[in-house]
């Protein structure tokens, strides 16, 4: 009876298990070439890009300041911490947002001006180069055309009801305000930020996709506060929700992006800007409930 019911557990623990989890590949095996130095350059500019390209930067001062890595974790990295595991094996691909097959150049300066409020930077020079050339080799395992699990950012549920931006402040000053600020404004570390502005003029714009408040709240989940990973998360769901809504509720650059979406049937329904194929309001985009607008519900309570 005891082998029984260790078998059965052991089948239970089987079924249950978690999908295999990307992991990058160990930076100590990049080859001591003109190739690896690439890799280590491209490494070097999404992990201190404000080095580089911040308002002091020393290749071109065309950035907010904020580095790469202070919203693609740890260089990129981390299991669902918005990292670069399907940035080669996915590109080039037609993208709704712009109505074109972009090149994984074109969607690295849109982060230069959306996430980093800046200006795109020479699509063939060295740095776009070394760029590309490090999210291939952190791609390298994996099979072109697939995405695999722990790629991105994780879509949560969609929260049943309205995120709200007054629970998201209390929890924010609770959990958060320590590192990012009580402003939001960030804390930074000579030419960049230790703890990124989460919003202000220093923050990234209205264009960003993390503005999209499903982006913040799965991004948030996963990986803050700090020092908490997706294995073991601190914040409910709900709890993710609210803080999103609190954050993307503050001021921060306005950037027009007119050309997106250029099929407005295609626009998320977390995208916060008219016009809409259906009849809601912008604040109902922007907040929810998400429910009547999604193809078929995948509201969860």
């Amino acid at each position: 009876m005891a082998a029984l019911i260790i078998l059965w557990m052991a089948c239970r623990r089987q079924q249950h298990a978690p999908s295999e989890i990307w992991t990058p590949p160990d930076t100590s095996t990049i080859t001591r070439s003109p190739a690896g130095d690439k890799i280590r350059y491209g490494r070097e500019l999404i992990a201190h890009t404000a080095r580089y390209f911040g308002p002091n930067g020393s290749v071109a001062k065309i950035s907010n300041g904020m580095n790469c890595q202070n919203c693609h974790l740890s260089a990129g990295t981390v299991p669902w911490g918005n990292n670069f595991g399907a940035a080669w094996s996915t590109y080039p691909k037609f993208r709704d947002r712009s109505g074109t097959v972009e090149s994984l150049e074109k969607k690295i300066n849109d982060c230069f001006e959306r996430s980093l409020n800046g200006q795109p930077i020479d699509s063939t020079g060295r740095e776009m180069q070394a760029i590309v050339a490090y999210m291939q080799w952190l791609s390298r395992n994996v099979p072109r055309g697939t995405r695999p699990t722990g790629s991105g950012i994780q879509q949560l549920p969609w929260k049943p009801d309205a995120a709200d931006p007054g629970r998201g402040q209390i929890i924010y000053m609770l959990h958060c305000a320590s590192c990012h600020g009580p402003d939001g404004g960030g804390k930074s570390a000579g030419t960049e930020y230790l703890y990124p502005p989460l919003w202000g003029q220093h923050s990234f714009n209205m264009g960003a996709g993390i503005f999209r408040i499903s982006k913040m709240a799965g991004f948030i989940y996963n990986n803050m506060p700090q020092s908490i990973n997706w294995q073991k998360p601190l914040l409910t769901t709900n709890e993710a929700w609210d803080v999103a809504a609190w954050i993307i509720s503050q001021p921060r650059p306005y950037k027009p992006f007119r050309a997106d979406w250029p099929d407005i049937r295609t626009k998320p329904p977390d995208h916060p800007f008219g016009p809409f194929a259906d009849t809601f309001s912008e604040t109902r985009h922007k907040y929810g409930p998400f429910g009547p607008m999604l193809p078929s519900s995948s509201v969860k309570p």
